[in-house]
């Protein structure tokens, strides 16, 4: 999958985030914001990376604004922003179809 434009999926409310990507530069460029980075920074970037491999990227700009989301929303926030930047709005995936 090819990331064509930016997007954006999820808040800044409590316990979501806020994920943002944007067309590579030829790898994967990942950003963390977290309050919680010192605790859960390598989880969440393992779910990022796994996220992104399960949906066949590796040319990205990932940046995610996390405010203590659960592994499940970081991944769904993930998966809505790439799917947007994509301009895919149907016949999307939902419901356990992506590994």
């Amino acid at each position: 999958m090819k990331i064509e434009k930016p997007g954006m999926a999820g808040t800044l409310e409590s316990s979501d985030c806020l994920v943002t990507v944007e067309p590579g530069e030829g790898r994967i460029d990942f950003e963390l914001d977290s309050a919680v980075i010192n605790q859960y920074g390598n989880q969440i970037r393992k779910v990022a990376m796994q996220t992104l491999k399960n949906l066949e990227i590796d040319d990205i700009r990932l940046k995610i604004v996390d405010k203590g989301a659960l592994d499940c929303t970081l991944k769904a926030r993930i998966e809505g922003a790439v799917y947007r930047a994509v301009g895919q709005f149907d016949n999307l995936p939902w419901g356990g179809a992506i590994k």
